[in-house]
């Protein structure tokens, strides 16, 4: 079948008409481009030259979809810190300035994903281009937009929650030797955040590829993944990667906090963080310092931290709360970067490889822990009744290296031993084991009393668990919500829960 002669003459002049009027709507415009030549490449490092109005911290885009950071603004060259594989870049390729500092997506569409710095997903389920973009490097909210911190983060881990209280917006250092379990008290707390409404980020820094998959698959398995974002930076990535990923992460967990909600992230570690930046500064040539590292090692660290904050009611009365983990060689917690990290932080909880290699994890070593703003917040019958327990457990780890000489101790002496070792015996926790607060102000309550005393060490747990029980099913309602809210605890009901206690483990001495 064919067309009339007449449609198709139509056809064609509707289409050259067409073609004309867009024609003679086209304006050319002119677009300054400002293209720069690679140098010299080195490991995950360019020195480019060619693009005098560079600024510092701006985007670089090279062939091959590679990207990178401006670090070293010289008159007559720029270092460029590499974010993507320099194998395929050579000397005399182009770098083209992107007129943008480094920025990374940012929205509710993060939760539940596995990240790289960059955006990229690592797990499969396909892009997002979120809801705005956010700088990675981004002023700390002022002073007049902060609120006190008044609200506590419960870790669900009885020595922390009792003895080092950490409070929404607070940064608590988390420090130890190598595999002492100090990202496993991470896990923990993201894990009992599941019905606190609390939003969760999770940043991996240099760590293995084996190491993060763990962690995913608990936090998925606890069900701890749909409120948590993992951003990730493997060990075999460019340390560019490392040392953008602490500053992307922060950015995702400002967009919910400045949506009025509470955030958790863990910086896992700041120690490889430190490392990268060193590497990065040896390679531009920046003076080395102290241990190499470069002047202003504390200064990277520091920006990064204060962005961790409890708003105002103006800026929507959101917070940040800041787990950073570092890790320390041979126990000396008074090297560089721990003591940089110390002064930053509003406190730490220090693991000793002792007290894990005596079976007592957590492993915290609560002589050497502090919480410089958590006691503010915690609970009030928290404070009440755990008040006296640090004191009574710091005597006991002084007294118990005495004993360990086999001197004769007096019958005061003795006591304090064994009330101490209950106080130990007590506070152990198995990973992934968070405890409702009734729960754990019920076994601080009876741990005060001295109803474990009497009990032999060896029956410690069973007795435990079952003054947890008992608080689970036998705290009235109301007695349950009081122990939750800022009111504090009357005669009352302390009576009403050391009685449980002591019907609980009754039998057992």
């Amino acid at each position: 079948m064919k067309a009339a002669p007449g449609n198709l003459q139509q056809s064609f002049d509707a289409v050259f008409s067409a073609l004309d009027q867009a024609r003679a709507d086209f304006v050319p415009r002119l677009v300054v481009r400002e293209v720069g030549t690679i140098l010299s490449v080195a490991t995950g490092v360019a020195r480019v030259g060619g693009l005098p109005g560079v600024g510092y911290a701006e985007m670089i885009r090279f062939p091959g979809g590679v990207s990178g950071i401006a670090f070293n603004v010289d008159e007559d060259e720029i270092g460029v810190v590499l974010l993507g594989d320099n194998t395929q870049l050579r000397s005399g390729d182009e770098a083209l300035r992107e007129g943008r500092v480094m920025d990374v997506a940012v929205g509710d569409g993060w939760l539940g994903r596995v990240i790289d710095p960059l955006g990229k997903p690592l797990d499969g389920l396909g892009a997002f281009t979120g809801d705005r973009r956010a700088p990675i490097e981004r002023p700390a909210p002022a002073i007049m937009d902060r609120a006190p911190v008044t609200v506590p983060l419960q870790s669900g881990l009885k020595v922390i929650d009792a003895l080092i209280p950490i409070g929404r917006g607070q940064r608590e250092l988390i420090l130890g030797d190598r595999q002492t379990g100090k990202t496993a008290i991470a896990i923990d707390a993201i894990v009992n955040q599941r019905n606190n409404d609390v939003v969760c980020v999770y940043c991996a820094i240099g760590q293995r590829a084996s190491a993060v998959a763990k962690v995913v698959a608990v936090l998925r398995a606890q069900g701890a993944l749909a409120y948590t974002v993992v951003v990730v930076a493997e060990g075999n990535d460019p340390p560019g990667l490392s040392y953008i990923a602490p500053y992307a992460a922060t950015s995702i967990a400002e967009h919910f906090m400045e949506a009025g909600r509470d955030v958790l992230i863990v910086y896992d570690d700041l120690t490889q963080h430190a490392r990268a930046y060193r590497e990065l500064s040896l390679l531009l040539g920046r003076p080395p310092g102290r241990e190499a590292f470069p002047g202003d090692i504390f200064y990277i660290h520091s920006r990064l931290l204060e962005r961790a904050t409890h708003l105002n009611e103006a800026r929507g009365g959101g917070s940040l709360t800041a787990l950073p983990i570092i890790e320390t060689e041979a126990q000396d917690i008074s090297a560089y970067i721990p003591t940089n990290l110390i002064s930053i932080t509003d406190g730490q909880i220090y693991l000793s490889p002792t007290l894990f290699q005596l079976g007592v994890l957590p492993a915290v070593d609560v002589g050497k822990s502090v919480s410089r703003v958590g006691g503010k917040a915690q609970l009030a019958a928290f404070r009440a009744v755990a008040g006296d327990l640090k004191l009574a457990y710091a005597q006991f780890e002084e007294l118990e290296t005495f004993a360990r000489f086999g001197a004769h101790l007096d019958d005061d002496t003795q006591q304090s031993i064994t009330h101490g070792q209950r106080i130990r015996a007590c506070l152990k926790q198995p990973e992934l084991s968070p405890v409702t607060v009734p729960a754990q102000i019920a076994t601080v309550l009876a741990l005060t009393a001295g109803l474990f005393d009497p009990v032999p060490l060896e029956r410690m747990a069973e007795a435990e668990q079952a003054v947890r029980t008992a608080a689970a099913h036998g705290i009235p309602a109301a007695l349950g919500e009081r122990l939750r809210s800022a009111k504090a605890l009357s005669e009352e009901d302390r009576a009403t829960i050391v009685d449980l206690a002591r019907a609980a483990i009754a039998g057992l001495g």
